[in-house]
């Protein structure tokens, strides 16, 4: 199938683009939408189930990295304070689960239960379009690396940015496999990259040839965080899916939201 743009015509499986990137394309099912975890999370799974290393679409690209982090988190009990960014109870929680990943899973997108995934509220959705979704949607992951939306994933707590003695710092000890393994994957489809920077920081960009940066900016020309920034996140990510629109360039400029706005940064 062909596509105009604007009297440039490309093909399915195959990407276009100029010096701005208003050429870059997203075909039926020709890209992909980072998304960032969350540190809130579904607790149980289920129990017919139980992680292995392999599991997912990059299980056997990052099985060994994964085995890796499963075994020292197990030699630290499940990381202390410092590591983990909580105490009290749920300090206990976090090492309770990060002691015993092998455990019973959801798909990652019921697992993730933060402010970005409630807003792009997958659940609400017909299961066909669902499964489409969840299959354009990848998520960098402290624990596993990379997952998609719809891969298995056991309870953890490992940030990204995390400095997990001997790995050092997470998001660099994880970005040549983590970068390869997407690059594998994608192959020509476009990537729409929305992380924060920690999550940005795990991954080589200018190693993955339809890479396609989309930022929010506010409105009031403001800094762009905390929870209204992250639920406009949610609702971007929903409104990229949903379009139908083929043209990234102007699929991102029809984003409508009261605070914030959203464009393609170069």
């Amino acid at each position: 199938m062909s596509l105009a743009l604007g009297g440039v015509y490309t093909y399915a499986h195959a990407f276009i683009v100029d010096a701005r990137w208003q050429y870059f394309t997203m075909g039926a099912t020709d890209f992909i939408i980072l998304l960032p975890p969350s540190e809130g999370k579904a607790t149980g799974g289920d129990a017919s189930t139980k992680w292995v290393v392999e599991a997912g679409v990059f299980g056997s690209a990052l099985a060994p990295q994964r085995q890796a982090i499963v075994e020292q988190l197990r030699k630290v009990k499940g990381g202390d304070q410092k590591l983990l960014g909580v105490g009290g109870p749920h300090l206990l929680r976090a090492q309770s689960v990060n002691t015993s990943l092998f455990s019973p899973t959801l798909p990652a997108w019921q697992r993730y239960t933060g402010v970005v995934w409630d807003h792009l509220d997958l659940a609400s959705m017909p299961a066909a379009k669902r499964k489409t979704f969840t299959q354009r949607i990848v998520v960098p992951s402290g624990l596993a690396g990379l997952v998609r939306a719809d891969d298995p994933l056991p309870d953890y707590r490992l940030k990204m940015g995390a400095r997990f003695a001997p790995f050092g710092l997470m998001s660099k000890w994880w970005r040549d496999a983590m970068t390869e393994a997407l690059v594998a994957m994608a192959k020509k489809r476009t990537v729409i990259d929305v992380l924060p920077n920690e999550h940005r920081a795990a991954l080589t960009m200018d190693h993955i040839a339809g890479i396609v940066r989309v930022d929010l900016v506010a409105h009031s020309g403001g800094i762009v965080g905390g929870h209204n920034a992250k639920a406009a996140k949610g609702l971007l990510a929903q409104h990229l899916l949903t379009s139908g629109d083929e043209n990234i360039a102007r699929a991102v400029k029809a984003f409508s939201h009261p605070e914030y706005s959203a464009k393609v940064t170069t």
